[in-house]
């Protein structure tokens, strides 16, 4: 794939980048439209929408990260058990900064 030089297009990575972008407002504006959406279903439909945004914003997660263009880092067990604890009491883990 050509790179971006000159006009020649987008590289793999951009177009992925682009896409797990996309999904990923895709999903925000999903979250929030099922957050307001009375009626039961409309909720249905769009928690399905929701859930196939997600997936896809995995799926693109997992191939970018495979390609070593999506670095992470795993969570310590302790890092693990702290949010878990977090969540237990009901807190937000940022609430503890």
């Amino acid at each position: 794939m050509p790179n971006n030089i000159a006009g020649r297009g987008l590289t793999d990575r951009e177009m992925l980048q682009l896409c797990l972008e996309l999904e990923k407002g895709r999903c925000r504006s999903l979250s929030n439209t099922i957050l307001e959406t009375t009626h039961q279903q409309l909720r249905e439909i769009y928690k399905q929408c929701f859930e196939n945004a997600s997936s896809s914003h995995y799926q693109l997660f997992e191939i970018m990260g495979n390609k070593g263009w999506y670095k992470t880092e795993d969570a310590s067990k302790e890092q693990v058990e702290k949010v878990k604890e977090l969540m237990r009491n009901n807190l937000h883990p940022d609430d503890q900064y």
